[in-house]
């Protein structure tokens, strides 16, 4: 094991030690049922969480977050603010020779320096310091350069549970129309489907990134919000138990700018991060909407990204009986509400399967989306046809959308 540069090691000890894992909360229990891998489904017990208050969905959420850390196998650690974090790496937006070469001189290794698409976007991806803890070493490394991050991990928000509910005929309203998806992969059943990996083992079909895509296109006897539209999906999963890195996400806005798709569905929560910031950013200077969840940790929870970016449409859930979803995150603006329980879709086998979650509210907002934008003035469409609630920002937006059980 190397030994640390002098200035980092002084840093290290003036800091202290401090927990890798989040503590288990007294008085709450873990959440029932299996949790799959960070690619796959990632809530559980919904059933649970749904009759739980605000403060015990925030703790339930780090109780899930300590699970996946222990689970992956050295591959998940938190940051040093909490958030699970792919180990041992950091990263730098728009890096500068100077503040490669200060990282440098402290131990810090560059593994990949590259662009995403072409957006003007810049990034460096370092390796730690041997030895050296990530939470740790993100302090010593802000002592240098301020803006760097842990390449941090977003989670998708919703649920599937396979049953063998009937839906209503699709029609053709969504040809023509191109959505993209920032998710898992998608599995047979949603035709016309283009996808990408950003993650090891991607692009790999799953229940929820095929959830989501038929939601939007529809499929067997699933209706969608934009029926026999077009999908690209980018996959930042994978079968990577690290997968749904702020470095994967970026590349795939990138992607998707690139291919020039004008409406994206993101139903993943993480926390804010500069390279994914600063992606979306120059993506909505091309003209790209970008959709995302406000997630499902309830309300107490810390506000969800990318729905909390500036510009990014941001939507909660509804039930069947027009109520706002009990667990629906929050972030630091609220667009819409859609349909996101008492419902199917497809799962990755093509199966009908129930949903619960902001996850599926949000293909049905970029779906709609999507159709408006091809008269022009999308907004104006939108908030025309929603139908104003409490809770639901401007509105509910594709209320007779939802394929019931």
């Amino acid at each position: 094991m190397k030994s640390l540069p002098l200035a980092l090691a002084a840093f290290v000890a003036a800091t202290g030690a401090t927990a890798q894992l989040l503590p288990q909360v007294p008085g709450v229990p873990s959440l029932p049922g299996t949790i799959d891998r960070l690619g796959g489904v990632v809530d559980r017990g919904i059933d649970t969480v749904r009759t739980l208050p605000p403060r015990a969905l925030a703790a339930a959420r780090l109780d899930r977050i300590a699970d996946l850390v222990r689970r992956s196998g050295g591959r998940i650690v938190l940051d040093d603010q909490g958030f699970p974090a792919r180990a041992g790496e950091v990263v730098l937006t728009d890096p500068t020779d100077a503040q490669i070469a200060a990282l440098e001189s402290q131990g810090f290794r560059v593994v990949a320096r590259e662009a995403i698409g072409d957006l003007g976007v810049g990034y460096a991806r370092l390796a730690v310091p041997d030895g050296l803890r990530l939470d740790r070493a993100l302090g010593a490394a802000r002592a240098l350069v301020p803006g760097i991050a842990a390449d941090t991990l977003s989670l998708q928000s919703g649920s599937t549970l396979t049953n063998s509910a009937a839906a209503a005929a699709q029609a053709a309203a969504g040809s023509g129309v191109t959505v993209g998806i920032i998710d898992g992969g998608v599995g047979p059943a949603v035709a016309g489907v283009r996808q990408m990996g950003f993650a090891e083992g991607a692009p790999m079909p799953s229940d929820h990134g095929t959830a989501v895509a038929s939601l939007i296109a529809g499929g067997g006897r699933v209706r969608g919000a934009a029926p026999g539209a077009r999908i690209l999906a980018a996959d930042v999963y994978g079968r990577d138990q690290a997968g749904g890195s702020a470095v994967g996400i970026a590349r795939a806005i990138g992607w998707l700018a690139k291919e020039r798709v004008s409406t994206v569905a993101i139903s993943l929560v993480g926390p804010a991060h500069p390279l994914v910031a600063r992606t979306v950013a120059a993506a909505q200077g091309r003209g790209m909407t970008l959709v995302a969840a406000v997630g499902n940790d309830g309300p107490a929870a810390p506000p969800a990204y990318p729905a909390s970016y500036p510009g990014v449409v941001a939507v909660t859930a509804v039930d069947g009986r027009g109520r706002v979803l009990l667990e629906s995150g929050r972030a630091q603006h609220l667009d819409y509400a859609a349909p996101g329980a008492d419902m199917v879709a497809l799962n990755a086998a093509g199966r009908r399967t129930s949903v619960r979650g902001t996850s599926f509210a949000v293909p049905l907002v970029a779906g709609a989306i999507a159709r408006a934008q091809a008269s022009g003035d999308w907004r104006r469409a939108i908030d025309a046809a929603a139908r104003p609630g409490r809770g639901y920002g401007r509105g509910l937006v594709c209320a007779d959308c939802a394929t019931r059980p």
